[in-house]
């Protein structure tokens, strides 16, 4: 019996030990974009288009597998292998792609920053320069594990929009409903929402960052079933946080008939509908998102870029060791940063154009992760199951569908 306790509390400690990449990689995805698709959503749809959230949960959990399972098998970056078996020009040509959406990402997030601040009275010039203070001197003077267990946390403050939902007093017999009977409106507008959301679950820079940090942390196939639960938790978390925004939102918004072009307009809107505290909880966590993704993806596009082109990378590295790293890290906050500081500046056009790119790239990124992770020369006996590739390729192959079906409808209308 003893034997037993001591087993079990020795794989408790063991799974808590590898927690990390799976879960920090999909609460990321609950960034300032993605609020404001989900907040969007709902003030505009109510709870029709909750469903949405079932298949790109199972499209996540398989993509999250494959990265995991590539980067553990053969120790390199999704970059990496993308450049030893497409060549050099290909990945130039994918990579300035994705450094262009990242920056404007970026830029997005701190967008989320100064828009959260201000709904408590602080001044973007005030928010933005500390909050890039901080994650500067995180990241370069700090170690990878003292920042995956603050990144943990952060992922753990999302859930504070699980308080806003409540706070709304949402009608649980409507949601059930529209869950169980999925409703779509077939124009170019109801199109593009499902895309964003689909979209901003399943982005390609997290392709990137989820197989870096499975490096990053040293794991090994004999870890595998603790990174699948990692992975699996990640991605529960991330569309239950999705899922009460959208809740928040269709249940005090749209039932109000009120439009919003972003985040900070949901969390404004929400004060007299449910209450300063719901306002307050919904900014607290647009901020976290923001602050936790403008840490993140400046960190996982610097990790791609140098791997793509044999630079050295890692946080655990000093500066000497990873000058370029660290220098387009830094480069990518304070262009980011600088762009949000500019009075008038176009924001919602940079939003708009990174995820334009983002949706352009998504498929070509997944294409060629499919074609390595079933490349036996690379991956040897863990290679892809049958499943993986049926599931994994008709989500492609729906998301080239809808996105051309959006572009294609203005000529016939």
């Amino acid at each position: 019996m003893f034997k037993d306790k001591k087993s079990i509390l020795k794989r408790i400690g063991f799974f808590l030990a590898i927690l990390g990449p799976g879960i920090i990689t999909g609460s990321v995805d609950n960034d300032a974009g993605g609020i404001t698709t989900y907040s969007v959503a709902g003030a505009m749809y109510g709870y029709n288009l909750l469903w949405t959230l079932i298949p790109s949960f199972i499209v996540l959990i398989v993509i999250q597998e494959m990265n995991a399972r590539m980067g553990i098998v053969t120790g390199k970056g999704l970059a990496d292998l993308i450049r030893e078996n497409a060549g050099v020009k290909v990945t130039f040509f994918i990579f300035i792609g994705l450094l262009i959406a990242d920056i404007g990402n970026t830029t997005t997030e701190f967008a989320g920053v100064a828009g959260s601040m201000e709904v408590f009275g602080v001044s973007k010039y005030i928010s933005v320069p500390i909050t890039v203070a901080i994650i500067w001197i995180l990241v370069v003077k700090g170690t990878y594990k003292i920042a995956e267990r603050i990144f943990l946390i952060f992922s753990i403050s999302l859930l504070t929009y699980v308080v806003s939902a409540i706070m709304g007093h949402p009608h649980w017999g409507e949601i059930g409903h529209s869950i169980v009977h999925p409703k779509m409106a077939f124009d170019s507008q109801g199109i593009a929402m499902v895309i964003g959301i689909v979209g901003t679950t399943i982005a390609p820079w997290m392709q990137f960052y989820m197989q870096s940090s499975v490096i990053e942390k040293g794991l090994k196939m004999k870890n595998y079933k603790y990174t699948l639960i990692d992975i699996v938790v990640g991605c529960i978390a991330t569309v239950v946080v999705a899922f009460f925004i959208i809740v928040a939102c269709a249940s005090t918004l749209h039932e109000n008939h009120i439009q919003i072009n972003e985040a900070k307009d949901a969390a404004l809107a929400l004060k007299p509908l449910a209450g300063a505290i719901a306002s307050q909880v919904f900014s607290f966590g647009l901020f976290i998102a923001s602050i936790f993704s403008a840490t993140i993806l400046p960190l996982a596009t610097s990790f791609y870029i140098c791997e793509a082109f044999g630079f050295e990378a890692g946080i655990d590295k000093k500066w000497d060791e990873a000058k370029e790293f660290y220098v387009l890290y830094t480069g990518i906050l304070i262009l980011s940063a600088g762009i949000i500081l500019i009075p008038n500046a176009p924001l919602i056009a940079i939003s708009l154009g990174s995820q334009v790119i983002n949706g352009l790239l998504l498929p070509v990124v997944l294409i060629c992760m499919i074609l390595l992770v079933n490349n036996k020369k690379i991956m040897g006996e863990y290679v892809n199951k049958p499943l993986n590739n049926y599931i994994s390729w008709t989500a492609i192959v729906v998301l080239i569908g809808l996105s051309l079906t959006l572009l294609v409808m203005p000529l016939f209308t």
